[in-house]
């Protein structure tokens, strides 16, 4: 009897699912062609104003439903008992670049500062669910910037704040200057539809499901969450989640332990006279820890003018500074103009690198112009930084072209395997706004014909939906990977859906798939995706 209730229940349970699904899929896809067609009327340089205003709020409110719906589905899903927590390793530096890719730019948006640091020396790698950190991180922090004012300030703090056996606690503060709450109201946060004001969901585009769904899983996690808020200073978010220590963050502390200084030909860094640059103590201070972890003794201190003092005595002592890690937003001097300074009064050939958050692209030009070399990504992490100076020191040495250099689109060639009409039609012509020539499939049968039909090369990246007629996504993916041409196997398949779970993705990633975009995309994140995998299969 008992047995056959158990049956029933995941019976249910599966059914559910697969509702769930199949309502994300169809939401999605009339979702996909009223903001791909919204995005590209924007583009029009000749729209008079009031269409264009017209248009804008349509965005506007497309994308709220967009994300009521997401939240409605995941309420959903938490309700079914389908949302499980993966224990798997995970890079935390690429979880945070993730996470501060999207909200720097959010920041950015509304004239926010943003600043995301580490406390502390942490792991390169941990056990837990990174994708559900991610969207923890992401709520909170998404709603700190949507409830903060410009001149305002968004902070992002991670820290270990216990260990036991093979388990570490670690502590993610979120902090804005933000409208704040009052206290009474704080207990009802995570209550689903709950908000403070009557109207808020209106001017700030709060769905108020999104906290009720971040308890949830951090409830799951068997983490906490507490919430600090003054009306009118801003909110504090502080939670806290056990993960496991990763046997990658040990095998790599035993191999930084043995690694032999490497030939001059190799570039030793650990000769290498390093500085670090930034206003903020503690980014120093942990720049500093990780620099060592890599055998990398470096120097810091906190302003730009105390710098090129430093750096004016090591040269008179006659044992100048090679690499400067400087930060680029800093008060009285930011890290363009001491590269600049240093450039015009030295004539300086040490390599330069700015530390910034992760988008670049408004300084990119006046920085290289000013003498610095490349960028890195703030905060620094153990697994990467030393594979990233090589590559900046070998390419400079090299001067085959510039840090930094954008990669081009125009002329590339896409594959886009999409059976709904409006749909291949809208991303053709988005595609087409960065002169990315595309082929359209009607099915995946089609798709491994145009693919094998062409010789090798002739297309940089295959956009594949996952729901076809004759052949699926899936299906088509296994069947260009298993071709014997010299491409199949590299050739990157970027899975271009209406489905959003986290099982979609990985069935996804599962069927030889590289990345996986939901509809409707956004064209900038279409792009930024094109350019990694094109950059991955090293055809720039």
């Amino acid at each position: 009897m008992l047995s056959k209730a158990l049956e029933e229940a995941e019976r249910v349970n599966m059914t559910k699912t697969a509702f769930l699904s199949n309502m994300s899929h169809e939401i999605r896809t009339p979702m996909n062609a009223i903001i791909g067609l919204y995005n590209i009327a924007l583009r029009n340089p000749d729209l008079p104003d009031d269409t264009r205003e017209i248009l804008d709020k349509i965005g506007g409110s497309a994308k709220h439903l967009l994300s009521l719906i997401n939240d409605i589905l995941d309420m959903s899903r938490i309700d079914s008992g389908r949302v499980t927590i993966k224990q798997e390793d995970f890079s935390f530096g690429d979880m945070l670049e993730q996470v501060n890719t999207m909200i720097e730019s959010q920041c950015q948006d509304r004239g926010l500062v943003f600043e995301c640091r580490l406390k502390g020396q942490m792991d390169d790698y941990y056990v837990g669910d990174d994708m559900k950190l991610k969207q923890v991180t992401i709520n909170i922090l998404g709603n700190a910037v949507k409830f903060t004012e410009a001149p305002g300030r968004v902070l992002f703090l991670a820290e270990e704040v216990g260990r036991e056996g093979d388990t570490v606690k670690v502590r993610f503060t979120m902090k804005d200057t933000g409208i704040g709450m009052d206290a009474d109201y704080i207990p009802k946060i995570f209550e689903p539809f709950s908000q403070e004001n009557e109207g808020q969901s209106n001017k700030y585009g709060s769905t108020g499901l999104g906290m009720a769904i971040t308890k949830n899983i951090v409830d799951m996690m068997k983490g906490t969450i507490e919430v600090e808020s003054e009306k009118g200073v801003g909110t504090t978010f502080m939670v806290t989640v056990p993960l496991g220590i990763s046997s990658k963050s040990k095998e790599k502390d035993k191999a930084s332990e043995s690694d032999t200084p490497t030939a001059a030909s190799e570039l030793d860094l650990a000769n290498l006279k390093t500085i670090i640059i930034d206003d903020d103590e503690t980014a120093c201070e942990q720049g500093e820890l990780v620099l060592k972890k890599v055998g990398i003794s470096a120097d810091y201190c906190m302003s730009g003018a105390e710098a090129l003092e430093k750096m004016d005595r090591a040269r008179k002592d006659g044992a100048p500074y090679q690499l400067m890690l400087v930060d680029w937003k800093m008060p009285g001097m930011d890290g363009i103009e001491v590269t600049r300074s240093l450039r015009e009064k030295y004539n300086d050939d040490s390599t330069t690198v700015i530390l910034t958050t992760y988008n670049w692209d408004e300084i990119m030009e006046e920085a290289l112009k000013a003498g610095v070399d490349a960028f890195l990504a703030k905060p620094l992490f153990a697994k990467s930084i030393k594979k990233d100076l090589l590559d900046i020191l070998k390419t400079r040495a090299r001067m085959k072209k510039k840090p930094g250099e954008k990669v081009s689109l125009s002329g590339r060639r896409v594959l886009l395997a999409e059976d709904v009409e409006i749909n291949a039609l809208i991303m053709t012509q988005i595609l087409n706004m960065k002169e990315i020539e595309a082929d359209v499939a009607e099915n995946g049968k089609e798709a491994c014909e145009l693919f094998e039909k062409h010789p090798a090369g002739y297309y940089d990246v295959i956009l594949m939906d996952q729901r076809m007629p004759v052949m699926d996504g899936f299906e088509a993916t296994k069947a260009i990977r298993s071709m014997t041409r010299p491409d199949a196997a590299t050739i990157p398949i970027v899975a271009l859906t209406a489905n959003a779970f986290d099982e979609d993705v990985k069935q996804s990633l599962d069927a030889g798939m590289n990345a996986h975009l939901t509809k409707p995309v956004e064209p900038e994140a279409l792009f930024k995706t094109i350019k990694e995998m094109i950059q991955s299969k090293g055809s720039l």
